[in-house]
């Protein structure tokens, strides 16, 4: 006896701990096509990450409710699928055509496309690389309904203007720092880190290894560690409530050219330096090609932002709600230092800065935080065992 078939509606998955909606990029079935479990059934945008989500059970897809290029709520409804030994598939056409055929267009151009009611097929791109961008679009929907859309070619004193709709890992990113900025009473305390240890063990590993840590992988490595000695800042602010997590899960500010993506090293405290250093390649890989799984993105408890890289000697980081701190790492310096014979030595230093929510901790936990921090960077043999 076959199971008859069933049709339900696809919902919208949450695919990240910050999201509220997506952007559908691709679909990758049509409708009437069969696909097994486990195979991607369409490519979403998220506030973090580009994610392919996976047929839960195997079965046909119906119908496409959102086409690609339009956005969808977390819960909202999709597509229908068919599941079932006795689902027959059924013959419509794509709301756009997806796979191999799809149109060369920016995620916005496909919104324009599916608020103006304009066909993406057929369109000449004059963005890079022949990408269908969304002044395209609009060009498009004026000669269709009769007139060409003015586009001035003076715009006054400041020339040329240029309008850059936001992706939407962009508007999210704005939207949280808004609110971050907005509704955070906020506080910074630094320090000096005294990273010449830490140097040496890295050129020394250097010429034994190619895969030797990084200057942050130490950082998270001791950050994970403080993290454990002061459990108040292993915590969110949400509610009006303070919630502490057994689990410390450091995320790491990776810069894209587009965004800013956070990428996390779940249970950081168990994990070796060396497991540490593998760890955050493979998501600095992953943001940069922006293909991290979802569960890559989320649980995040507390986070890690290194400028050091581009010649930045210090700078404050925004808390990134609901978590209740953050540590923004600079650049390392060679300063000269007074030992304890009065003489002056030279030393490698790094200035770290810890902004915190005053809602959840004080001036003081933070100045004892960036304390044991210090010890543990400037003593490393602990970090490395």
């Amino acid at each position: 006896m076959t199971e008859p078939a069933v049709t339900h509606e696809l919902t919208m998955p949450k695919l990240s701990d910050s999201m509220a909606d997506a952007v559908i990029v691709r679909w990758l079935v049509s409708p009437g096509e069969a696909f097994d479990r486990g195979a991607g059934l369409v490519e979403v945008e998220t506030d973090k990450a580009t994610v392919v989500y996976e047929a839960e059970a195997a079965g046909t897809l119906d119908a496409i409710l959102v086409p690609e290029g339009a956005t969808a709520a977390i819960g909202e409804p999709i597509a229908t699928l068919v599941n079932g030994d006795d689902a027959e598939p059924v013959t419509r056409e794509p709301a756009l055509a997806a796979g191999d055929g799809r149109a060369n267009a920016t995620p916005v151009a496909r919104r324009k496309a599916v608020e103006l009611g304009v066909s993406l097929h057929g369109l000449t791109g004059s963005g890079p690389g022949g990408r269908i961008t969304q002044d395209d679009v609009e060009r498009a929907a004026a000669v269709s309904g009769g007139r060409e859309r003015d586009v001035p070619a003076e715009t006054g004193g400041k020339g040329d203007v240029e309008t850059l709709e936001l992706t939407a890992t962009q508007a999210t990113i704005a939207r949280r720092m808004e609110e971050s900025s907005k509704t955070i009473p906020v506080f910074t305390v630094s320090t000096d880190v005294d990273m010449t240890l830490v140097a040496e063990l890295r050129r020394g590993a250097r010429e034994e290894r190619d895969d030797a840590p990084s200057l942050n992988d130490f950082v998270v490595k001791g950050v994970a560690m403080a993290l454990g000695a002061f459990p108040r800042f292993n915590a969110s602010f949400a509610g009006g409530r303070i919630e502490r997590y057994s689990r410390i899960n450091v995320g790491v500010a990776v810069a894209t050219d587009d965004a800013l993506l956070v990428p996390v090293v779940h249970d950081a405290d168990l994990k070796s330096l060396a497991e540490i250093a593998s760890e955050t390649r493979r998501l600095a890989e992953g943001a940069r090609s922006r293909t991290l799984a979802p569960a890559d993105l989320a649980d995040g408890t507390f986070t890690v932002s290194n400028l050091g890289m581009f010649g930045v000697r210090s700078f404050a980081a925004i808390v990134d709600p609901p978590q209740v701190a953050i540590l923004a790492v600079g650049g390392i310096r060679r300063a000269p230092v007074e030992d304890d014979a009065g003489g002056v030595v030279f030393r490698d230093l790094m200035t770290v800065t810890l902004t915190c929510d005053h809602r959840a901790v004080y001036g003081a936990d933070g100045a004892q935080f960036l304390s044991r921090l210090r010890d543990l960077l400037e003593r490393p043999l602990a970090l490395t065992l």
